[in-house]
């Protein structure tokens, strides 16, 4: 058979048929292999989405935002300092260093060996802000607690450029103090804004030196959280502006600024459950707080403050209700010192102070803090809740002073008292049938400890007058203590009667 007639063949055909199916098999093999992703599986491609578009706008407005905080930190950074501090202490000699041979060689050494404890210096780090320069003179605001005790202070600018400074003044109840350099170079001074216009949601942006000289310079962000915040560390009596802004250890007498790159505050103090770190609740002292203390310590290098002359309380609720102030802010006015300017213009105890010079008062700490602005002898006038009246009185005010402040012997009565509710009384096993207020705490030196009361004590009378709760209580006090003072009181279940105070 020829070739022809064999390719013409049924067999031939068939094998042909059968190549061509199996090279058509492994192409597709081959092409389905090649398209799978290196892991062997095949992806379904799903309907691809439709593509977002993010408006023109919103990134304008982004970008702006972005352009405002860039300049802000050209703006302030330039007037922050780093504080480095440098205190002395000595530290205790550990006893395995103690006697033979450590006392041959180097001598006795602690109070008991005749010789002075070694000294060691440490190293503190805060922050500053410049306010003032006069002739080359720079003055640089910071936190007093940053500066305390400090025998060396330098202050490094954020070119670098490190500078011996001196402190100016100190104002520890407020946590404020005043260094100063001398430089022949140019440095900004920080605009100081208005904290009174200061509102929660504003943006805050806190600079300094956190944390180490590794991380100087630093700009964080965040909002006022709250404003008007008490209770700071030290018994500060600022009422602080609450921040989100992360501040550490370090950030102490920088700057909180606001989105105009004005100074409203300077960080002071975190609360922290960390040991330390934060948490997103730091507190800075109103700048307006400051105002008047920078010109007093560039005038004086003291900072002078109002005396009142009376303790306060903030009353709770119950004592609130008793003496008809419930609902009403202020503070009241549980003791008065002899002869102090609350004194002398009639301000009695028990009377709740709820204006001065027609500015609310919001709290103890508040009307701390505005007595303390005011200048000693200044005239103001204070409105007060007494047995329910509204009354005005003029005081004026005096220079306070430690030891003024510290006389416990001027302190009228010098007993914190009050009313027995069921608690107290089961607390105390008193039953229902005594009356008359609890001394839950007695003030030492003062009259009333001079006199015989003691804390447990239950008064009854003042003066012969008898007392059975808050009001009744002031009352006697305002008419009946002229010149002198007794109370009748039950203790251990015997009515007994203190001795005579006079004045």
């Amino acid at each position: 058979m020829d070739v022809a007639k064999k390719l013409s063949s049924k067999n031939v055909l068939v094998f042909n048929l059968v190549l061509v199916g199996i090279i058509f098999g492994f192409s597709l093999a081959f092409v389905s292999f090649s398209c799978a992703a290196p892991n062997s599986r095949v992806f379904v491609m799903a309907q691809e989405p439709p593509q977002v578009v993010i408006p023109e706008n919103a990134f304008e407005a982004a970008y702006g935002l972005q352009l405002a905080f860039n300049a802000i930190a050209d703006k302030v950074l330039p007037s922050v300092v780093e504080l480095q501090t440098f205190t002395v202490g000595q530290r205790a000699t550990p006893p395995s260093m103690q006697g033979i041979p450590w006392d041959f060689f180097f001598g006795p050494r602690g109070p008991d060996g005749g010789g002075a404890q070694p000294e060691f210096r440490s190293q503190g780090l805060g922050s500053g802000i410049i306010v003032r320069n006069y002739g080359g003179v720079f003055y640089v605001l910071t936190n007093d607690h940053v500066v305390a005790n400090a025998v060396e202070i330098r202050v490094a600018t954020r070119n670098g450029t490190e500078y011996v400074a001196e402190v100016v003044g100190r104002d520890p109840r407020r946590d404020l103090a005043m260094v100063s350099f001398r430089s022949r170079n140019s440095y900004p001074l920080a605009v100081l804004g208005d904290s009174d216009s200061v509102r929660v949601g504003d943006w805050a942006i806190a600079m300094g030196n956190p944390l180490g000289q590794q991380f100087s310079f630093s700009v964080t962000m965040g909002i006022v959280s709250a404003v008007g915040r008490t209770g700071g560390p030290g018994g500060n009596i600022n009422d602080f502006i609450q921040t989100d802004a992360p501040i550490n250890q370090g950030n102490s007498g920088g700057a909180l600024v606001n989105i105009r790159g004005e100074v409203i505050g300077i960080p002071t103090w975190i609360a922290s459950t960390t040991g330390g770190g934060n948490v997103g609740l730091g507190f800075a002292i109103p700048i307006n707080n400051a105002k008047r203390s920078i010109d007093e310590f560039i005038a004086t290098g003291t900072v002078t403050s109002g005396w009142l002359g009376v303790q306060l309380n903030d009353p709770s609720r119950e004592i609130a209700e008793s003496l008809g102030v419930l609902g009403r802010h202020g503070a009241l006015a549980m003791q008065v010192f002899l002869g102090s300017p609350a004194n002398n213009a009639g301000i009695s105890p028990g009377d709740f102070i709820t204006h001065v010079n027609g500015r609310e008062v919001r709290g103890v700490n508040q009307l701390t803090m505005m007595v303390g602005d005011l200048r000693p002898g200044d005239n103001a006038t204070f409105t007060l809740v007494r047995d329910g009246a509204v009354m005005d009185v003029q005081v004026l005010i005096e220079e306070r002073t430690d030891t003024i402040a510290a006389d416990n012997r001027n302190l009228w009565p010098g007993v914190t008292v009050v009313p027995l509710t069921d608690a107290t009384r089961r607390q105390l096993g008193i039953g229902a049938n005594v009356s008359g207020l609890h001394v839950s705490s007695i003030t030492s030196g003062s009259p009333a400890d001079i006199v015989g009361l003691r804390s447990g004590d239950i008064i009854t009378s003042v003066n012969g007058e008898g007392v059975t709760d808050l009001p009744s209580y002031f009352r006697a006090l305002r008419e009946r203590t002229a010149s002198e003072l007794r109370f009748g009181f039950t203790r251990g279940g015997a009515q007994l009667e203190s001795l005579t105070f006079r004045r």
